[in-house]
């Protein structure tokens, strides 16, 4: 059976905050075709992920630009409205973070995330108060599912791998995270999520 792990990792997108780039999008083109269109093919999620990976924000937006100057204003507000991406919290996972910081577990984060975006936001969320370190995507150059993102979390956080019991909504990056030895949980809901760390021992 496997030990008990000792701190817990939280993704953010989709794991502690509902994050959508539609959000944004649909408050600046109407047209239900047009919205599609323009997530799929202009501010899209593979687009976006340039920064996580570290592409600063200036360079993405002038190459878009060029790429799509009839949908420059477009870019434009994905670089300056960026926190409109994220609706809300997902708050059935604040009150688990808040009951495991209670119980003395340690918080940690493993993020996709632009380091400019994440500057631009983590100041406005309490929840991350409560956290003893974020790793940052962006900030590191490297993104999940890389092994390596994965290594220097074990660094900055201080534990072996099987003392992290780390949840994310995207399958790839829970397989890297058990191919380094962390106990892992694909997030699908708050539910699941208290089951598996009620199961672990991480809360009673």
């Amino acid at each position: 059976m496997p030990e008990t792990p000792a701190a817990v990792v939280f993704d953010i997108g989709r794991v502690l905050f509902d994050w959508d780039l539609r959000y944004l999008m649909a408050k600046l083109v109407a047209d239900p075709d047009e919205l599609d269109h323009v997530l799929a093919n202009v501010i899209s999620e593979e687009w976006h992920f340039q920064s996580d990976r570290g592409t600063p924000l200036a360079e993405m937006v002038r190459a878009r630009k060029a790429e799509f100057p009839e949908h420059a204003h477009l870019i434009d507000a994905y670089a300056r409205r960026f926190n409109e991406t994220i609706q809300h919290p997902i708050e059935g996972t604040h009150a688990l973070a808040r009951r495991l910081h209670a119980a003395g577990v340690p918080l940690y984060g493993l993020t996709n995330f632009g380091a400019e975006f994440f500057a631009g936001f983590r100041p406005l969320e309490a929840i991350f108060a409560l956290f003893e370190d974020i790793v940052v995507s962006g900030e590191e150059k490297v993104a999940k599912p890389d092994a390596r993102i994965y290594e220097i979390s074990e660094q900055r956080f201080g534990h072996p791998p099987a003392a992290l019991f780390f949840t994310d909504d995207n399958p790839a990056n829970v397989a890297a995270a058990r191919a380094r030895g962390w106990q892992a949980h694909l997030f699908e809901g708050p539910e699941g999520l208290e089951d598996e760390l009620l199961r672990c021992g991480l809360l009673r």
